[in-house]
C-alpha cells in the first residue's frame, strides 16, 4: 500500500454489528468506498435494504451511502480483493467453560489472507487477550497456501486497535474517542495510524499491539472491579438499611480522587462481563492468578441471584409466594435506550424467577419480542398500562429506560422491585410499595 494519507483506499469491515457498523458509517461519511462483509443473509438483506438493525444508530448515513455508492453491505468475500484495508470486527464470545472462544477471529483471518491484495493493511478491533494479534492473526495472515510466506510491514501490514463503541452513548461521537493503535511493525503502526487519522480526531500510537490490546481490558475490568465494588456495598447497605443510592451521591460530591459507579442486577453487553475472563485465561500462561479481577467477576455474576432473592422476599413479605406470582419485568435491554440484548443480566432473572414458579412477562419498546436461549422460547412484550400494571403482582425494573414513567408505574403497580433507583423521584409518595434491589 502506498501513502494512505493522499489516498483513500476502499475499506471493508468484517463483521456488522456493534462495532463493525459503526465504524462503516464513519468511512462512509468520509467519503470511502465501503464494502460490509458479514456471514449473515439476514444481517446482510438488512442493510441493503437501508435498516439499521442498532436502534441508536440511525439510517441515514446508509441511505445515503447506497445511493452514492459508497456503501456495499454483502456475503460475498471476493469484495475484499479490491480494498486496501480490511478491518476485522468480529464477536470474541466465551465457551460454555468460559474460556475465549477465537473461532469468529480465526475465521475473518483466514479469510482476509485468501482474498487481501498485495500491500494491504489488515486491523484487528474485537477485543480479546494481550498477544492475539501477534500470536493469531499474524501466522495466519503470513501464509499464503503455496509453500511460501507474506511479511508484515512489505507483503502486508498488520495492526490492533481496540473498539471504544458505547451503544446508547450520546456525549460522545464514536470519532471523537481517541483511537488506540499499535502495529506488528513500525511502518505497520504508521499505515494504520494514517487511515484512521482519516475518520478519528485523535490517534494515539502504541509501541506494540498487545500494549492496544491490555489496554482495552484495562478499561472494561476497571469497570467491571468498581461496579462489583459498590453491588458489594449495595448488599451490605441492605443489611444495614442503608440506602446505598444515597450513599454514593454523597461521596460523589467530593470533587477528588472519588468516581461514582452504580450497582445493578448484575453486567451486561459484550465487553465487561466477557472481557475480564480473556485476561484471566492468558494469564495462567504466566503462572499468575488474577484473584481480584475473578472476584469481580463472582460478585457480578451473582447479583441477579440476589435479586431475585429481593424479589421473593418482598413478595412473601405481602403474603405472595413466589410459585404462581405475576411478575413484570420492565426493561430486558442491558442498558438503557437500546435493543441490546447481550449478557443482559434481565434474562437470568426471567429464567431464575421462571424456574422459581413466578408467571413473567415483560416490558420493553426496544425489544418487541424476546428469542433468546436464556429465556427458552418467545416471549413478546406487553404494553405498560395502568390495567397491565395492576393485573401483576410486581414489576421488577431491570433496566431504566428514559421513556419509563415513574409516576405511572409507582401509581398503578402493586409492589416494585427497583434495582436502578427508577423510582427516586416518586419514592416519597409510594414508599410502601417500593423496595431497592
Amino acid at each position: 500500500m502506498s501513502d494512505l494519507s493522499a489516498q483513500r483506499p476502499e475499506i471493508c469491515i468484517v463483521g456488522l454489528g456493534y462495532v463493525g457498523l459503526p465504524l462503516a458509517a464513519l468511512f462512509v461519511q468520509a467519503g470511502f468506498k465501503t464494502y460490509g462483509y458479514d456471514i449473515s443473509p439476514e444481517r446482510v438483506r438488512e442493510l441493503q435494504a437501508g435498516r439499521s438493525p442498532l436502534n441508536h444508530l440511525p439510517s441515514e448515513w446508509m441511505i445515503s451511502g447506497l445511493q452514492k455508492k459508497l456503501w456495499e453491505p454483502t456475503t460475498n468475500p471476493e469484495v475484499i480483493r479490491r480494498c486496501g484495508a480490511v478491518i476485522i470486527c468480529v464477536p470474541t464470545p466465551l465457551t460454555e467453560h468460559r474460556e475465549p472462544d477465537l473461532s469468529c477471529v480465526r475465521q475473518a483471518a483466514r479469510t482476509a489472507a485468501t482474498y487481501m491484495q498485495p500491500g494491504a493493511l489488515v486491523i484487528l478491533e474485537s477485543t480479546s487477550w494481550p498477544g492475539t494479534t501477534r500470536e493469531i492473526l499474524l501466522p495466519i495472515l503470513s501464509e499464503t497456501g503455496n509453500g511460501s510466506s507474506r511479511q508484515a510491514g512489505s507483503d502486508f501490514f498488520l495492526a490492533y486497535s481496540p473498539e471504544r463503541v458505547d451503544p446508547g452513548n450520546t456525549a460522545h461521537d464514536l470519532a471523537e474517542i481517541p483511537k488506540l493503535v499499535g502495529g506488528i511493525t513500525p511502518a505497520c503502526l504508521d499505515q494504520a495510524v494514517t487511515l484512521y487519522r482519516h475518520v478519528f480526531q485523535r490517534v494515539v500510537p502504541l509501541s506494540d499491539p498487545a500494549v492496544a490490546e491490555m489496554a482495552k481490558l484495562l478499561e472494561n475490568i476497571f469497570r467491571s472491579v468498581n461496579i462489583a465494588l459498590v453491588n458489594e456495598l449495595k448488599m451490605l447497605c441492605d443489611r444495614m438499611g442503608i440506602n446505598v443510592w444515597e450513599v454514593i451521591e454523597a461521596a460523589a460530591t467530593k470533587p477528588f480522587g472519588f468516581m461514582p459507579f452504580y450497582p445493578g442486577p448484575g453486567l451486561g453487553g459484550h465487553c465487561i462481563p466477557i472481557d475480564p475472563f480473556y485476561l484471566t485465561w492468558k494469564a495462567r500462561e504466566y503462572d499468575f492468578v488474577t484473584r481480584f479481577i475473578e472476584l469481580s467477576g463472582e460478585i457480578n455474576t451473582a447479583m441477579p441471584y440476589y435479586v431475585a432473592d429481593k424479589l421473593t422476599r418482598a413478595l412473601n413479605n405481602r403474603g405472595i409466594p413466589l410459585r404462581g406470582a405475576r411478575v413484570l419485568v420492565l426493561g430486558v435491554a442491558y442498558k438503557p435506550d437500546v435493543n441490546d440484548l447481550r449478557e443482559s443480566p434481565a434474562l437470568k432473572l426471567i429464567r431464575i424467577l421462571r424456574d422459581g414458579g413466578a408467571v413473567v412477562s415483560y416490558h420493553d419498546p426496544y425489544v418487541p419480542v424476546l428469542r433468546e436461549k436464556a429465556v427458552a422460547g418467545e416471549m413478546k412484550s406487553r404494553p405498560l398500562t395502568p390495567d397491565v400494571l395492576r393485573s401483576v403482582d410486581c414489576v421488577l425494573v431491570a433496566t431504566a429506560h428514559t421513556c419509563f414513567d415513574a409516576e405511572l408505574v409507582a401509581r398503578h403497580a402493586p409492589l416494585i422491585v427497583d434495582t436502578r433507583n427508577f423510582t427516586r423521584p416518586v419514592a416519597d409518595r409510594y414508599a410502601e410499595k417500593i423496595v431497592l434491589a
